[in-house]
């Protein structure tokens, strides 16, 4: 009787933290870039009363195990790299990734991040860089005689030019760059859109645009949350109906208990 009011507490603690999950991904609908989480479950370690192959009261052998499972417990949570709608803003310094890569930025302690959040903006130093003021790498700077309307991107190379007063040719002011991850649900989330390298993402390969799973990247554009709000709710309702038969459980385990202390 005690096993079923363990396994069905795991289960409400396991539905608690389903809901939790959903909670985050309708919170971040609007964040530029972010991708839908999904927790993982698996079951705990059954309790065997007997083995298959063991011997019975007829003289022969069970020929299935006898077991009691007892309960789930949460093993990780996977994030939906499905690519989210693009949202058109013209803004020239607003970028999408069209593909599997992220954008690399130097944090202020020098460590590396990852994002694909590409609504940047130039600092006072006239670089380019997160809302944060992390510096998108490679290092991007604008000449401050540019015109920054004139700031234009080679969706095919990443090559990124500007026109500058005097002179009649756009100058070259850089290259954006994309990183690959092996396992990209290795990533550890910092906040603030940010992502760090792991021993389980494996090391970040630096490609050019264009090249390999590294996509394209569109300018005037940014990629809106890959979050189905409608799928979200339907995922809300079965988890709440779960939590529920699970509560029930502990309920009427619960009504069993006290009928058999109550046997004279």
């Amino acid at each position: 009787m005690l096993r079923s009011l363990y396994t069905a507490a795991t289960g409400m603690e396991a539905q608690q933290l389903k809901m939790d999950t959903i909670s985050n991904n309708l919170a971040n609908a609007s964040t530029t870039g972010y991708k839908r989480a999904r927790p993982d479950f698996e079951d705990l370690l059954s309790e065997t009363i007997h083995g298959s192959g063991s011997p019975n009261s007829l003289g022969g052998n069970a020929p299935a195990p006898l077991e009691v499972g007892l309960g789930v417990r949460p093993s990780s949570t996977s994030h939906s790299q499905a690519q989210g709608d693009p949202q058109l803003t013209q803004n020239p310094t607003d970028f999408l990734i069209n593909g599997q890569g992220y954008f690399r930025v130097q944090r202020p302690n020098g460590e590396y991040a990852y994002t694909r959040s590409g609504n940047f903006t130039i600092d006072a130093n006239s670089r380019l860089v997160t809302q944060h003021g992390e510096i998108v790498e490679p290092q991007i700077t604008i000449p401050s005689d540019a015109d920054h309307s004139s700031l234009l991107l080679d969706p095919q190379t990443g090559i990124m030019t500007v026109k500058v007063t005097g002179k009649t040719d756009p100058v070259q002011v850089g290259t954006l760059e994309i990183s690959v991850f092996p396992n990209t649900n290795g990533l550890t989330s910092i906040g603030n859109n940010l992502l760090i390298e792991t021993e389980a993402s494996g090391p970040p390969m630096q490609e050019k645009v264009g090249e390999g799973a590294a996509g394209v990247i569109e300018q005037g554009q940014l990629e809106t949350a890959n979050v189905k709000a409608v799928e979200e709710m339907i995922d809300m309702i079965t988890t709440q109906r779960a939590y529920e038969m699970n509560s029930k459980v502990i309920q009427t385990a619960d009504q069993m208990l006290q009928k058999l202390t109550s046997l004279r």
